[in-house]
C-alpha cells in the first residue's frame, strides 16, 4: 500500500493558491480586524436606513462590501481546513472566524426588520427616489416580500436566538450517524472478514462486483440501521414539525409554499419534475435493470444489486495533465472566451487534486466574490476522475462569470438550476468521448459513467423528492411519523418505480435514514431540475451551434438575477410544459438503448 503523504510533502503544483484571497495568515487576522471595524461603523445606520433612500444605499453599499470580506475570509479558512483538517493553527484560524463572523451577524438582523417595515408605496418609491438602488432590486425584494410572513420583532429575534436548537434535529442526526453507529463485520465470496460503515458501504461495497460482498455487506447495514429506526423517526418527524408549525405561523397557505419560496419556484415546476421523472423514466429503468440481470447472470436483481458494475474489465486510465486536455478539447464548443477562463483555473492553481493526509473527501467548488474559483478534488489518475474535474469546472465557469458581471447580491441562483452548469460539462464531455472513439468497450464505458449521472440524479435523488413529498403531506393531514410510515413510504416509493424488475426488500424501506437531504428543505429534487437543463441544452448546442452556446453564456453571467424561469428561458428553455423533463428522460433512455446495443 501506497503511504499517503502529508501536506507539506505534496508539491505546490497539486495545490491551489490562496494568495488571490490573502498572502499570509497575518493578512488574513489584519482583514478580519478591519471586518469587526467596518462592521461596527455600519451598525451606525441602525434607525435610520428607510429616512430616505440615498442613505439606504450607502447602507446597502456598506453591507455589501462588508459581506464581500467575510466570503474572502470564510472562504480562505474553510479551504485551509479542506486540505490538512488535522492542522490546529487552521483550526483555529477557523473559530476566530466563526466568533467574528457570529457576532457580526448577530448585529446586523435591523437590515431586514426595517426594510419589512416599510408599506409597498414606500418601497416603490424607494427605486424613484434614488435611482442608483436598482442594482440591489433583488436583495430588496428577497427582504421585502418576506413581509408578509413576518412575525412580530420579538418573535423573530426569539426564534433567531433559539437558532442552535431550531438547528438540533440535523446536529443530532448527523452526529448520530458519523459518531455512534457501528456495524457488524461481514465476509465477501472468498471468506474474507471486512469491516463495514457509511462511508465504506455507500462509497466501496454497493459498487462491488462480488454479488456476496453487496448482499452480506446490505444485511450488515441494515442490521444496525434497524437498531436505531425508531430514534431516527423521532429526530426526522421533529424536523418535519418544525416546518410545518413554521408555515403556519407565518401564514403559508402549505410547508411547500414556505419551502419553495427562497428558490422561487412554482409549485406546478416542483411537482411537475418529480411526477414526469417518476412516471415516464420507470420503463427506461426496468430495461436497465433487466440489463443487469442479464450481464451479472442473477436469478432477481436485489435493491443492493442496482449499483454493480456492468463492466469490470475496463476502466481507462487518464494522469491530471491527460484530464485537462481532454476536459479542455471537450468544452471547445463553448467558446474561446469559456475555454480560457478553464485555462486559467489550471495555470493558476485553482485547483488542488493532492491526495494527503487530513484532507477533505469528495469534490466541490468554491467561488469567493473577492477573488476566483477554488476547486477540490482527489485526482487518481482515472478517466472517471475527468468527469468530477469537468463538473466542478462547470460551477468554477458559472461563478466566475456571475461575479464578473453581477453585483454581490445578484450573483447566486436558485439552487433549482445550480446544478445545470456542472452538469453541462459532463454532458459536453461525454459526448466528445463518444464521437472521438470507435472502440465499443470505451463507448460503453462513457455511456455507463452517463447513466451514473443520470442515476445519481434521476434515480436516487428524484426518489428522494417523491418519499419527501409525502411525507410532508402525512404530516399536514396531522398523521404521527412512526418509523413504520417512514418506512412503509419508502417502499411504496421504490416499489412504485421499479415494480417487478427488482426485488425491493422490507430492509429497503429504511433507505430514508441514510440521506440527509431531508434536513435541507425541498432540495433532492433540484438535482434533476439541473440535470434537465444541462441535457436539453446541450442538444441544442449540438443541433443549432454558436445560437444555443451565446444563450447559455449569457445565462451564466446573469447569475441569480432573475428567477429560474427566466434564467432557463434565457438559454432558449421553456419550463412551463412537461417537455423539457420528457426530453431529458427519454435521453436516458436512448442511452440504455446503446448500452444494451454493445452488450
Amino acid at each position: 500500500m501506497t503511504k499517503r503523504l502529508k501536506r507539506s510533502e505534496v508539491t505546490s503544483e497539486m495545490t491551489w493558491d490562496l494568495s488571490a484571497l490573502f498572502k499570509s495568515d497575518e493578512d488574513f487576522k489584519k482583514a478580519l480586524e478591519v471586518a469587526k471595524s467596518d462592521a461596527e461603523k455600519i451598525k451606525l445606520f441602525k434607525g435610520s436606513l428607510t429616512h430616505d433612500a440615498c442613505n439606504l444605499y450607502k447602507a446597502i453599499e456598506s453591507l455589501e462590501n462588508l459581506i464581500i470580506s467575510l466570503d474572502a475570509l470564510g472562504t480562505y479558512v474553510s479551504l485551509l481546513e479542506s486540505v490538512d483538517g488535522a492542522n490546529t493553527s487552521y483550526q483555529e484560524l477557523a473559530m476566530n472566524f466563526e466568533a467574528v463572523a457570529t457576532e457580526i451577524s448577530a448585529g446586523l438582523t435591523f437590515y431586514d426588520n426595517e426594510i419589512m417595515s416599510i408599506t409597498k408605496e414606500e418601497y416603490k418609491q424607494l427605486f424613484i427616489n434614488e435611482p442608483k438602488l436598482e442594482v440591489y432590486r433583488v436583495y430588496l425584494e428577497d427582504i421585502f416580500t418576506q413581509k408578509e410572513f413576518k412575525l412580530s420583532d420579538d418573535t423573530e429575534e426569539t426564534l433567531a436566538a433559539l437558532g442552535e436548537i431550531t438547528g438540533a434535529p440535523y446536529r443530532t442526526y448527523s452526529t448520530s450517524k458519523s459518531a455512534d453507529m457501528q456495524f457488524d463485520s461481514f465476509k465477501d465470496s472468498k471468506g474474507n472478514l471486512l469491516p463495514n460503515s457509511f462511508a465504506l458501504f455507500e462509497g466501496k461495497y454497493e459498487f462491488s462486483e462480488d454479488s456476496v460482498t453487496r448482499k452480506n455487506a446490505y444485511e450488515s447495514f441494515n442490521k444496525t440501521l434497524n437498531k436505531y429506526k425508531n430514534t431516527y423517526a423521532s429526530i426526522y418527524s421533529t424536523e418535519i414539525k418544525k416546518q410545518v408549525t413554521l408555515s403556519k405561523l407565518r401564514g403559508y397557505a402549505s410547508v411547500t409554499d414556505m419551502l419553495l419560496k427562497p428558490q422561487k419556484v412554482t409549485n406546478e415546476m416542483y411537482h411537475r419534475q418529480i411526477d414526469v421523472i417518476y412516471k415516464e423514466l420507470a420503463p427506461h429503468m426496468h430495461k436497465f435493470a433487466k440489463l443487469i440481470k442479464n450481464e451479472l447472470k442473477l436469478e432477481k436483481v436485489h435493491f443492493y444489486d442496482l449499483k454493480a458494475p456492468l463492466d469490470t474489465t475496463f476502466n481507462p486510465s487518464a494522469t491530471y495533465e491527460e484530464a485537462r486536455d481532454i476536459v479542455i478539447k471537450s468544452l471547445g464548443i463553448m467558446g474561446d472566451d469559456y475555454t480560457d477562463i478553464i485555462k486559467k483555473a489550471f495555470n493558476e492553481r485553482w485547483i488542488d487534486y493532492s491526495d494527503n493526509e487530513g484532507k477533505s473527501t469528495g469534490a466541490f467548488c468554491a467561488s469567493p466574490y473577492a477573488a476566483h474559483p477554488y476547486i477540490l478534488l482527489t485526482f487518481q489518475n482515472n478517466m472517471r476522475d475527468a468527469f468530477t474535474l469537468t463538473h466542478e469546472l462547470g460551477h468554477a465557469c458559472h461563478f466566475y462569470l456571475a461575479n464578473k458581471e453581477q453585483r454581490c447580491f445578484n450573483t447566486e441562483p436558485s439552487t433549482y438550476g445550480v446544478e445545470a452548469p456542472s452538469t453541462m460539462n459532463e454532458m459536453l464531455l461525454g459526448r466528445y468521448l463518444l464521437k472521438t472513439t470507435s472502440e465499443p468497450k470505451m463507448k460503453k464505458w462513457v455511456i455507463l459513467q452517463f447513466l451514473g449521472t443520470y442515476y445519481h440524479n434521476f434515480v436516487t435523488h428524484l426518489l428522494e423528492a417523491a418519499f419527501q413529498r409525502k411525507v410532508y403531506a402525512y404530516a399536514e393531514e396531522g398523521r404521527p411519523l412512526t418509523a413504520k410510515l417512514l418506512c412503509d413510504s419508502k417502499l411504496e416509493v421504490l416499489r412504485g418505480f421499479w415494480g417487478d424488475s427488482v426485488e425491493i426488500d422490507e430492509d429497503a424501506g429504511m433507505t430514508w435514514m441514510r440521506q440527509p437531504h431531508y434536513y435541507m428543505g425541498l432540495y433532492p429534487y433540484t438535482y434533476s431540475a439541473g440535470l434537465t437543463a444541462s441535457t436539453a441544452v446541450s442538444e441544442m448546442m449540438f443541433t443549432e451551434g454558436k445560437p444555443a452556446v451565446d444563450r447559455w453564456i449569457k445565462m451564466l453571467k446573469t447569475g441569480g438575477k432573475e428567477k429560474p424561469l427566466e434564467l432557463l428561458k434565457i438559454a432558449g428553455m421553456d419550463l412551463t410544459s412537461d417537455e423539457p423533463v420528457q426530453k431529458a428522460v427519454k435521453f436516458v433512455g436512448s442511452l440504455i438503448d446503446q448500452l444494451i446495443e454493445l452488450s
